[in-house]
């Protein structure tokens, strides 16, 4: 039997990564990755002195579209495999991660008028600079007892779509004027590789409140937050919205000749990333915990009913895999908050005494966590460095270390950051259980998990259950070549569901992190320190962080800042 293959693109905050992918087996056969030219931009805009905002975060379109350009064509050479080999092509993409189109699918930020406008450009996931317009959201439909806020957890988030287009409207309404639509990028991409835009089920439901059986909210909830936008479902965010595995078209001619693929190879409407991971696990039934862990975690659950958890970031049918409800919480940094130890707060003589060794100093500091007991160092912090996602779902709350003394060493600190993390997952955990949506085991993927050990059992020894690591480098890459292969369908030699692709391709390693009993003895207390933290500084009780950031931003006026 001829060899077929799909490939899988991966867009994440810095970077895309291309892989191509067996369909017998799910093996990875090559991948490549290109970097974003322009990276993240939170501090002027491209070619420019235009200064951004506190807390906004930016990227340029056309750093997408040069991972197709650079990494297909490099993919293929690298495996030598036969462009009419491959049967399809999918994506998946951080989200929400939005921007504002023309009637011709251009990014207006393309617009030489436009250029130094910055909300002319891509909000990625994480602009925080819509927290205000986020809680007059969350207040009104609260008012108004709107009845899609309880499938969010009570709270939508200043990372998803709504918000950000009412600051758009409300700070330059010239630019949302001259939008056409605001698309997810995920979906945008596709819509350059077929030249037809199909807005995805699991964007629309997750990030732009779309309901299966109901739509969007009904337009007078909109009016109510801004006359001016009274009919945006019907214009700015219209168009067909359709499941996950759905082909959105198939490869133009232009990009078939960048890239080196067939014309009218099937393309598979957008996904996210973290809820592609969860077939590529082999997860397609209930009660297990899909954790997609990188600068931030997503945790992915299925169930069969509609159930309300606090601080979900949504519930939706058939939002991972058909005939569930997903559930999606997560955490705004994880990866992030130690790459920011490890680049702010570490003493020269580590960093040479890592140099010496010829390890990386994230691989020194591990071990030497590692050789400290549960508790040892005294430490607990507060894992909200970037905010909170879930689930008190509040980007206007900030990190804490409690408990630093003149003997405390970097490897402590560095432990209990680890462990924050490890606390705000079990704080999701229990929220989920409490609500009566089962969590009996966890699975881990993504880049933590391969080069953190400890991190790992840590994890499993805190919310005291097994994990189960992915077998694939690129999980996520790896589901979008599976919903790839949905797309291209049985007759085109891929699958007719996704069920079908998670078994033959979805994969996890042998290895488990069994929790340790003496471990999750002291992590129970620990843990119930920092719930009471969590409550005393997250739940109104102490709003000093809140009044914090006030000040640094000139927004308290109470307080007579100007």
């Amino acid at each position: 039997m001829k060899n077929r293959y799909t490939l899988g693109i991966d867009y994440g905050t810095e970077s895309g990564r291309a892989v191509l992918v067996s369909i017998e087996n799910g093996e990875e056969i090559a991948e490549h990755v290109t970097p974003y030219l322009h990276g993240v931009l939170d501090q002027t805009l491209p070619d420019s002195n235009i200064k951004l905002g506190y807390e906004w975060a930016l990227q340029h379109p056309d750093d997408y579209l040069e991972v197709i350009r650079t990494s297909i064509p490099a993919v293929l050479a690298k495996a030598n495999v036969a462009p009419n080999d491959v049967i399809g092509l999918g994506i998946d993409f951080t989200a929400c991660t939005m921007l504002p189109i023309d009637k011709e699918l251009q990014p207006l930020c393309f617009k030489q008028s436009l250029k130094d406008e910055p909300h002319s450009w891509v909000k990625l996931w994480k602009h925080h600079a819509a927290q205000s317009y986020a809680d007059e959201i969350n207040r009104i439909a609260k008012e108004r007892n709107e009845p899609f806020l309880e499938r969010y957890g009570g709270k939508l988030s200043s990372e998803w779509m709504l918000a950000k287009i009412w600051q758009i409207l409300d700070e330059a309404p010239h630019i949302y004027e001259q939008t056409d639509q605001f698309v997810e990028a995920t979906d945008w991409v596709v819509s350059q590789l077929t030249g037809t835009l199909k807005r995805n089920s699991c964007t629309a439901g997750y990030k732009a409140v779309w309901h299966k059986q109901n739509g969007y909210p009904e337009s007078d909830f909109f009016q109510s937050l801004d006359p001016r936008l009274e009919s945006l479902t019907s214009t700015k965010l219209r168009g067909e919205i359709v499941p996950l595995g759905t082909r959105a078209g198939e490869l133009t001619a232009y990009y078939a000749e960048l890239t080196g693929l067939p014309v009218g190879l099937p393309i598979a409407v957008g996904n996210v990333d973290a809820h592609a991971a969860v077939p590529a696990v082999g997860v397609i039934d209930e009660g297990k915990l899909v954790m997609a862990m990188g600068t931030s975690i997503c945790h992915m659950l299925l169930g069969k009913d509609e159930v309300m958890v606090e601080g979900m970031c949504g519930v939706v049918e058939d939002g991972i895999i058909p005939g569930y409800f997903g559930y999606e919480a997560g955490q705004s940094a994880v990866g992030d908050i130690f790459a920011w130890f490890v680049k702010n707060n570490i003493p020269k003589s580590l960093d040479d005494e890592a140099f010496h060794e010829g390890i990386d100093i994230h691989s020194l500091l591990e071990r030497k966590a590692n050789q400290l007991k549960v508790g040892e160092s005294g430490l607990l912090a507060l894992d909200w460095w970037n905010g909170n996602r879930s689930v008190l779902v509040d980007t206007s709350l900030s990190g804490l270390l409690i408990g630093y003394s003149l003997a405390t060493k970097p490897e402590e600190v560095y432990r209990a950051l680890l462990e924050s993390t490890a606390f705000g997952t079990r704080v999701i955990v229990d929220a989920f259980d409490d609500a009566g949506v089962q969590v009996l085991e966890l699975y881990a993927c993504g880049g933590l998990p391969k080069k953190n050990p400890l991190l790992m059992q840590i994890y499993a020894d805190v919310t005291n259950r097994i994990i189960k690591v992915a077998d694939s480098e690129q999980t996520p890459a790896l589901g979008a070549a599976m919903f790839a292969a949905v797309a291209a369908g049985a007759a085109y030699g891929g699958y007719d569901n996704i069920i079908e692709a998670a078994k033959k391709m979805g994969r996890v390693k042998q290895e488990f992190y069994k929790p340790i009993p003496e471990n999750v003895r002291v992590y129970e207390a620990l843990y119930q320190e920092y719930k009471q933290l969590h409550d005393y500084f997250g739940r109104g009780e102490n709003p000093v962080m809140k009044k914090l950031k006030s000040l640094r931003t000139f927004e308290n006026k109470e307080l007579g800042v100007t």
